[in-house]
């Protein structure tokens, strides 16, 4: 059974940083496709990062790029989601998900991934 849990959200000011964890199990974990998304109160859920098993590239949202780092450690079946220089519209619950296999296109769309993980969330202060 695949299982991710997400942690590591809170509250920060605007320009502080967090780092998120998702925790997987139950899968392989280089077989797989991982990203995290997010939500905001009233909005639509956006991708923010995914590391592709496709090309083992990581590919970010605009409205991330230069401020947030992803990565991932086999060892311990987990990814992190560095966030650094925090906005205050970067306030949203974060959730990780996975997709088996590589994926060619339309990197965050919603369809491609099988399982999700719980929430954490992210509050900026400003």
């Amino acid at each position: 059974e695949v299982q991710l849990q997400a942690s590591g959200g809170g509250l920060v000011q605007a320009g502080g940083s967090l780092r998120l964890s998702c925790a997987a199990s139950g899968f392989t974990f280089d077989d797989y496709s991982i990203a995290w998304f997010r939500q905001a109160p009233g909005k639509a859920r956006e991708g923010v990062s995914l590391i592709n098993s496709y090309d083992s590239n990581t590919y970010y949202a605009e409205s991330v790029k230069g401020r947030f780092t992803m990565s991932k450690d086999n060892a311990k079946n987990t990814v992190y989601l560095q966030m650094n220089s925090l906005k205050p519209e970067d306030t949203a619950d974060y959730y990780c998900a996975v997709s088996p296999g590589g994926i060619f296109s339309d990197y965050f769309l919603s369809g491609w991934y099988d399982y999700w993980g719980q929430g954490t969330q992210v509050t900026v202060s400003s």
